[in-house]
């Protein structure tokens, strides 16, 4: 009887029979990677019929294992790329067509990763405001002015930002790939910060003698002084996060420390008035956190204020400098002049604004005060009310305020957590605050630049989802100090 029990269980552990479901599922992970690749591979040369793709292709298998392993990587890289325009700050990369290979990629394994299960998507109401306003700006351009010009800002820019929006929400899976994020993002401003730096000893590279841009000669959109502003403040909020955020690393505070210094001289050196306002809103966030009476923090705030405008040495430009008299400068009232022209395109397009990208070509006809050439509307507010009307406004404030009652939320829970004495991965924790600090600063620098249709607030509203998802599997204890079972799935 023994000897027959032995031989039965010995069978039975040492001879496992398939599951058919297993198997089963195999099989369409397999024939969903192999149709994606296949996809990607086509669109790849449709766009670049190019003898180098036959190398990528050869180390496709290595790649595509990688992406399927960590599709965040990929993620991030594409957002890098196309938000930071690392390819017109590094000229060596342009000739790659990186952020095209990206994109493709990035949808490729987006959509793979849905097929095999391995992304476990999710709904919130911010979501779905984002979807409503990104319908209405979809629809509204068959009513746009200059339908080519929406159509080609659509497909170039706002396709992929809606495609980014639940990517970086869905994928950010563990607290590792949100502190990779907030690396990444640091990393990549660090980068262009550099570049805008060194071209202030590039005459070509200067806006009226002073004013630092980067890549002027090939039409970058980095050739702006105030669009390079734009892209820098976008990280000074995570840079500052990892130097304040309390237990955090000496290494990483010293990469906070050294980040936060140099690109706040590269923001000084655009002499951008709406990023100096940008970045004093960052550090305002943390010094509201930091500092317990709010008289003290409003006083400090000022003196840092006037600190930074006296350092970006404002009052030697020539446009909104001190050399222009009167109480309303040159480029405050072109300012006021644009904005007064937006307001007029929305009262002529109430429902659905001129159309995506469409303000420039419709200055002329609605400003009271024509210089010869059509200027940017360098306000988020009146830029998507000329652009969407009324209706697009609307629905663009309630996104910003769903995505920052968000944000609080979640830091509310993390904060709670924390005097707890819970653990908890510390650069998520700083990845927290660096969210709200940057919606502050998105709000602030927003009433003076244009960037309702770029990418920083999107890149905000995915990490405020991924943050307040991780806060509250935090609450319910599902998520370990390192969260090691996870981060090893």
């Amino acid at each position: 009887m023994a000897i027959e029990q032995f031989h039965r269980h010995s069978a039975t552990d040492d001879l496992e029979l398939p599951d058919p479901e297993r198997i089963k599922r195999a099989l369409r992970r397999q024939i969903a990677i192999g149709m994606g690749a296949s996809i990607g591979a086509g669109l790849l040369w449709f766009y670049l019929p190019s003898p180098l793709l036959i190398v990528g292709l050869a180390c496709a298998p290595i790649a595509i294992a990688l992406v399927i392993k960590q599709p965040y990587i990929l993620c991030l890289a594409f957002i890098a790329l196309s938000f930071f325009r690392l390819h017109e700050a590094f000229p060596v990369l342009y000739d790659l067509h990186l952020p095209l290979t990206l994109a493709i990629a990035s949808m490729v394994v987006l959509g793979t990763q849905l097929a095999i299960g391995r992304i476990k998507p999710y709904w919130s109401r911010e979501l779905t405001y984002f979807s409503l306003f990104f319908a209405h700006v979809t629809i509204g351009l068959v009513f746009g002015t200059n339908r080519a010009n929406s159509m080609t800002y659509w497909i170039d820019t706002y396709s992929k930002i809606a495609i980014m929006v639940p990517a970086i929400a869905w994928l950010a899976r563990n607290p590792r790939e949100l502190a990779l994020a907030g690396k990444v993002l640091v990393a990549a401003g660090l980068a262009v910060s550099l570049v805008a730096i060194h071209n202030t000893g590039d005459p070509a590279n200067l806006v009226e003698g002073t004013r630092v841009t980067i890549g002027r000669d090939m039409g970058s959109l980095l050739g702006d002084p105030n669009d390079l502003s734009l892209v820098l403040l976008f990280p000074i909020s995570f840079s500052v996060a990892y130097l304040l955020s309390p237990g955090m690393s000496w290494q990483n505070r010293a990469f906070g420390l050294v980040s936060a210094i140099i690109i706040l001289i590269a923001i000084l050196d655009t002499k951008s008035r709406g990023g100096l306002l940008g970045a004093a809103a960052v550090f305002g966030v943390f010094a509201l956190r930091t500092i317990k009476s709010r008289v003290l923090t409003i006083g400090i705030g000022v003196l840092c204020a006037v600190a930074l405008f006296a350092l970006a040495g404002i009052s030697a430009r020539q446009s909104g400098g001190a050399a222009e008299a009167g109480m309303v400068d040159e480029s405050a009232a072109g300012r006021l002049y644009a904005w007064q022209a937006a307001f007029r395109m929305a009262l002529d397009h109430p429902v659905f604004g001129v159309g995506l990208d469409n303000f420039p070509g419709n200055f002329y006809f609605y400003t009271s005060n024509w210089e010869g050439f059509a200027k940017a509307v360098h306000s988020t507010w009146f830029g998507v009310l000329a652009e969407t009307g009324f209706v697009g406004l609307a629905l663009f404030l309630v996104l910003v305020g769903a995505t920052v009652k968000r944000s609080f939320g979640a830091l509310r829970i993390l904060d709670r957590l924390r005097a707890e004495g819970v653990r908890m991965n510390i650069e998520a924790y700083a990845i927290a605050q660096a969210v709200l600090a940057g919606l502050a600063s998105f709000i602030v620098s927003g009433s003076f630049l244009t960037q309702g249709f770029t990418w920083p607030l999107y890149i905000l509203l995915g990490l405020a989802l991924s943050v307040s998802s991780f806060a509250n599997r935090m609450a319910a204890g599902e998520v370990t100090d390192e969260d090691e079972e996870e981060a090893a799935a």
